[in-house]
C-alpha cells in the first residue's frame, strides 16, 4: 500500500511539474509600456458608411461558426455543408468556417473560400479570429494574465494575416478595463454576451481611442438547438460574397450588428418564418456634423452612446435618431430596441484627422521595456528549468528505487 501511495505521489508530482513546465514555456513574452489612453480627437467627423450604397442589398452573415473536422478533436457534430444548409434557411447569405486553430474548406464554393480560423487554446479563452492568413499559427500563451501577452498575440498573428477580430471579450476571463484601454492591432470587436445588451468592453476600447467596427456572431457549435443558431447576425452592405468583397465591407465599416431572440424557443416553423420579417435599418449616415440612423421600423427604443458609454440622446417608439455631434463628442453609436427582442448595434461615429489619416483607426505604439522584458523572461525560464530538474529527479529517484 505505501509503494503504490509513492508511486501515485511520483505520478502526480510528475505531471503537475511537466503541466508547470510546459505553461512556463509558453510564457515567454515580451513587456510593454503602452501609451496612456485617450478620447477620439479631431476636427473631422468619421463616417463608417459612407460607402453605403442603398442600391445593393443587405446580406446576413455568420463570421464565427464551428463544424466537424478531420480531427479526433471536434466542437461541432456537423459538417460544414450541413451547417451551410442549416443557416440558409434561416435567410443567411454568408456563412464562414472559422474552426479553432484549423482553416476550412467551404464545402461547395471555392469562390466563396475565407481563410479564417480562431485561435487560441488558452485556459482563459482569450481567442481571436484571424482573417486572410495562409496558415495557422499554433503558439498560444496558455495563461495569458499580463496584457502584454495579450498584446504579443495580437502583432504576432497580424504579422501574416489581413486583419482580426477579437472574440466575445465578454467570456474572455480576466479581461479588465485596462485591458481594453491597452490592446490594439485587431480591426473588430465581437459584440454581445447574450447575458447584456450594453457593450461595455467595446465602449472602454472606443473611449480610450482604439477605434474597431462590431460584429456580432453565434459562435456556433451546436446547428440543431434554436437557441443556439441564428440568434445573431451581421448585415453587410455589398454585392458579392467572396473573400475580397467581405474584406473590403468589413475594414470599410458599412455593415451592422443584430441580436436576435430564439424566435418560437424550439418552434421551428416560427423561428423560420420570424428570422425572414427582422427589422432592418433603411438608411444612416452623416449630414454635416450629424449622425442619424432610420429603421424599418419604429423601435421601442433607439439610443445614442457616446464617450465612457454615456447615453447622448433617446428616442421611444421611434424609427429615427440623430444626434449633433459638439466639439467634445469623441464617438456615437446607435442601439435599437424592439418589442420582440431584436437589437441593432451600428458603427461608430468618430472624431479623427482626416489630413493626417484615413479614419480614427491607429496602430497605438506600444513601445518594449527592455529591463522588465528581461526580468521577466529570467524568471519564466527559471521557473521552466526548475521545473525539468525536479522532473528528472523525480523520475532518476524512482529508478533507482526500481533496481
Amino acid at each position: 500500500m505505501k509503494k503504490l501511495l509513492v508511486i501515485t505521489g511520483k505520478s502526480f508530482a510528475i505531471f503537475f511539474l511537466s503541466l508547470l513546465f510546459i505553461l512556463a514555456l509558453f510564457s515567454v513574452s515580451p513587456v510593454y509600456d503602452f501609451e496612456i489612453p485617450g478620447p477620439f480627437r479631431g476636427p473631422d467627423i468619421f463616417n463608417p458608411y459612407s460607402a453605403l450604397d442603398t442600391t445593393k442589398v443587405w446580406k446576413r452573415a455568420n463570421f464565427h461558426t464551428h463544424t466537424k473536422v478531420e480531427s479526433p478533436l471536434n466542437e461541432c457534430d456537423y459538417w460544414p455543408d450541413e451547417v451551410y444548409d442549416a443557416y440558409s434557411r434561416f435567410g443567411y447569405d454568408i456563412v464562414t468556417f472559422s474552426n479553432h486553430n484549423a482553416l476550412t474548406e467551404h464545402p461547395f464554393d471555392s469562390t466563396l473560400q475565407v481563410n479564417v480560423y480562431e485561435h487560441g487554446y488558452n485556459l482563459f479563452k482569450y481567442h481571436l479570429l484571424v482573417f486572410g492568413s495562409d496558415d495557422v499559427c499554433f503558439f498560444d500563451p496558455l495563461l495569458p494574465v499580463l496584457t502584454s501577452q495579450r498584446q504579443w498575440k495580437l502583432d504576432m498573428l497580424g504579422k501574416d494575416s489581413d486583419f482580426i477580430q477579437l472574440n466575445h471579450p465578454f467570456r474572455t476571463n480576466l479581461t479588465s478595463r485596462d485591458d481594453m484601454e491597452c490592446l490594439t492591432g485587431y480591426r473588430i470587436t465581437e459584440l454581445d454576451s447574450g447575458v447584456t445588451t450594453e457593450q461595455e468592453y467595446w465602449d472602454w476600447s472606443l473611449s480610450a481611442g482604439h477605434y474597431s467596427f462590431a460584429l456580432a456572431n453565434d459562435d456556433l457549435h451546436y446547428p440543431d438547438r434554436s437557441d443556439k443558431i441564428a440568434v445573431r447576425c451581421n448585415m453587410l452592405c455589398c454585392d458579392g460574397a467572396d473573400y475580397t468583397t467581405l474584406k473590403s465591407t468589413l475594414l470599410s465599416g458599412a455593415y451592422y450588428c443584430m441580436r436576435v431572440p430564439d424566435f418560437g424557443e424550439g418552434d421551428w416553423d416560427v423561428k423560420y418564418d420570424s428570422n425572414r420579417t427582422l427589422p432592418q435599418i433603411s438608411d444612416i449616415g452623416l449630414k454635416a456634423d450629424t449622425a442619424y440612423v432610420c429603421l424599418s421600423r419604429p423601435a421601442a427604443r433607439i439610443k445614442a452612446t457616446g464617450q465612457d458609454a454615456r447615453t447622448l440622446e433617446e428616442a421611444e417608439n421611434s424609427d429615427t435618431l440623430s444626434w449633433k455631434m459638439r466639439p467634445e463628442d469623441s464617438y456615437v453609436r446607435f442601439t435599437a430596441y424592439f418589442d420582440d427582442g431584436v437589437v441593432i448595434y451600428t458603427n461608430a461615429f468618430a472624431r479623427y484627422d482626416a489630413s493626417v489619416a484615413d479614419s480614427p483607426y491607429v496602430e497605438s505604439p506600444h513601445r518594449v521595456n527592455v529591463l522588465l522584458t528581461i526580468l521577466y523572461n529570467l524568471l519564466v525560464l527559471a521557473v521552466a528549468s526548475g521545473c525539468a530538474v525536479l522532473i528528472w529527479a523525480t523520475v532518476r529517484s524512482g529508478r533507482k528505487r526500481a533496481r
